[in-house]
């Protein structure tokens, strides 16, 4: 069975369309990345990792960042590299690597490597930062957009294998009635296991587009719907 990252770039039926679209009511924010950018960045990202900060098969990384279009990279990045994905409030003390905000940054002053993501449009970095913190643009921009991923980790997530963790997104997918070339308008969370599985992988390892909406406008979710051509809407 292909790794978490690879069933999701593979699947849609078309890699050069649309494969996220991510909005941020609060801020103005519109992204659009295809299935080749989304992997373009997932392989900075795990190059990153490996090459640069050492993760090695089944360490762990811990990903506390909201809905946004640079966490799905880390975490694709992450699973390319055989990493283990933990989020917040998860017991993680082994954790070799933590990614988190800005607004965050005084949660993890232990950790053994802390790398803040700006969650800029473009992907810019987050600015000064202490010695020792890495900024998460800049550091990736600087990798290879191709990567050759090695053996997965045992546990994608904290005690779920990688296949596990497909089947079930999988099944997800199909209790919402989402299939491959769908384009999926959603306000829902995913920032722990078992929203990041059903809400963001199950799309996305179906074949299905994804419009993420985070702060959603109410009054706008209908007409927004309707210019993305959404097919289904989860609130």
């Amino acid at each position: 069975m292909p790794s978490i990252t690879d069933a999701i770039l593979t699947a849609t039926p078309d890699p050069t369309r649309p494969m996220l679209t991510f909005y941020d009511d609060k801020t103005g924010e519109r992204t659009e990345l295809s299935a080749l950018t989304l992997g373009n960045w997932a392989a900075k990202t795990a190059n990153y990792f490996r090459d640069e900060l050492g993760v090695a098969r089944d360490d762990t990384i811990i990903v506390d960042l909201p809905e946004h279009w640079q966490t799905v990279a880390i975490l694709l990045g992450a699973w390319w590299a055989g990493a283990t994905v933990a989020f917040a409030g998860e017991a993680a003390e082994d954790a070799r690597v933590v990614v988190t905000s800005l607004a965050r940054l005084d949660d993890y002053a232990d950790a053994e490597e802390l790398v803040i993501a700006s969650l800029d449009p473009f992907g810019m970095g987050a600015g000064d930062l202490p010695v020792g913190v890495a900024d998460f643009g800049p550091s990736v921009r600087v990798h290879s957009d191709n990567f050759t991923p090695g053996t997965d980790a045992a546990a994608a997530l904290r005690d779920r294998s990688p296949s596990s963790v497909l089947e079930d997104a999988r099944g997800a997918a199909d209790a919402a009635g989402i299939g491959r070339g769908d384009r999926v308008l959603t306000t829902r969370t995913w920032n722990d296991a078992e929203t990041v599985v059903a809400n963001l992988i199950g799309p996305l390892t179906v074949g299905a587009g994804l419009v993420v909406v985070a702060h959603p406008d109410e009054e706008r979710i209908a007409a927004r719907a309707q210019t993305e051509r959404a097919t289904t809407t989860l609130r």
